[in-house]
């Protein structure tokens, strides 16, 4: 691990001497790539030149302890205890930031929420959880736009295909993927009955044209008319958009805006990212499917959390998670369930990558 720290650092500084040199702006683009470079090696950099510091302090005062004059040993001691949990600290600080990073994290998100098990209930749960990502994202700077929203009569949501948008989206909501379960008295149950309905998320990367290309032989493309629930936002021209991947069988519809144009444009956007996870899913499963994270492995018919109305509490079961704060989590307050989300994944890399052994 030593001589790789060396090896980022060295680059670093290499990095720095060419954003330093006059012509190298010549090339935006080359620019871009590099400061972008630099940006992701700074924060091991950082962290791997002030282990370097605190361990030099560190053997200073081992020597101090051994040799040094005995009215000093004492103090040295003292010191090299609180360096040696500093250096402990360091390290494992840099053995998470040199855990392999999934190239979609920086990408903006696809979502995609449709009612399960229990009817209309499910439906309004459906619309409960748009509420609660489009809030989420609200309050760590993101931004959301509808694509598909079929909805139903008393306000429910049978599926809403939205866009969340903003540097690092991909990385806070890719464990959202899976069911979701939700107990509670509906406010149709005159008995007061707790009935438990489901909602299945996906959170697919937004990927381009350059990593997943289409065949257009592949592809078959119908217009219609959009409508919405009770006859509202009834579109008078075919502007909507129903494009299928013939080869699989994945229908992708587009609805939301006013030109056809746009709208097939959008649906081959989503169309694409729904292949690209696919073909990455499979490849995951066929290199190693016992090692898989069940954290992150966003599989939609994976029960993931409980949402329990009654007893106030949101349980997500892959990691053991109870927060007894349902009405705040509804209210888009995630980051608690999302960090420790990923505290759980990189937990788990870390115990693979030492059973591994690293170097």
């Amino acid at each position: 691990m030593k001589e790789r720290l060396e090896q980022l650092n060295q680059r670093y500084d290499e990095l720095s001497a060419r954003l330093s040199a006059p012509e190298t702006y010549a090339d935006p683009a080359l620019v871009a790539r590099l400061n972008q470079e630099q940006r992701e090696l700074e924060p091991i950099v950082v962290c791997y030149q002030q282990l370097r510091s605190v361990q030099r302090v560190a053997e200073d005062l081992l020597q101090l302890m051994h040799d040094g004059d005995p009215s000093l040993q004492e103090m040295a001691k003292e010191e090299y205890a609180d360096h040696k949990y500093q250096i402990d600290v360091l390290q494992k600080k840099l053995s998470l930031l040199l855990l392999p990073k999934d190239p979609d994290d920086d990408k903006d998100v696809i979502m995609e929420i449709r009612a399960g098990v229990g009817g209309e209930e499910a439906a309004l749960f459906a619309h409960s959880l748009h509420r609660m990502y489009t809030m989420y994202a609200a309050s760590v700077g993101f931004t959301t736009e509808v694509v598909s929203l079929n909805a139903t009569e008393l306000g429910g949501v049978k599926e809403v295909v939205f866009l969340v948008s903003g540097p690092g989206a991909y990385a806070r909501l890719k464990y959202e993927s899976g069911v979701h379960r939700v107990q509670r008295v509906p406010e149709t149950e005159s008995g007061g009955r707790i009935h438990t309905s489901t909602v299945t998320v996906a959170v697919l990367p937004q990927v381009d044209e350059v990593e997943f290309e289409l065949d257009k032989n592949d592809l078959r493309i119908d217009t219609f008319r959009s409508s919405g629930a009770g006859g509202q936002h009834i579109n008078k021209t075919e502007s909507a958009i129903r494009i299928t991947h013939l080869p699989t069988g994945t229908v992708v519809e587009c609805q939301d805006e006013r030109s056809q144009h746009k709208n097939k444009a959008r649906a081959l956007g989503i169309l694409r990212s729904k292949l690209y996870e696919a073909k990455r899913m499979e490849q995951e499963s066929s290199i190693s499917e016992q090692r898989r994270s069940q954290v992150g492995s966003g599989m939609r018919n994976e029960r993931i959390r409980t949402y329990n109305f009654p007893q106030g509490r949101v349980t997500d079961h892959r990691i053991g998670l109870t927060i007894y704060q349902i009405e705040s989590v509804m209210d888009g307050n995630l980051n608690s369930i999302v960090e420790a989300l990923a505290n759980a994944d990189r937990a788990e890399q870390l115990s693979r990558q030492g059973e591994g052994g690293m170097e």
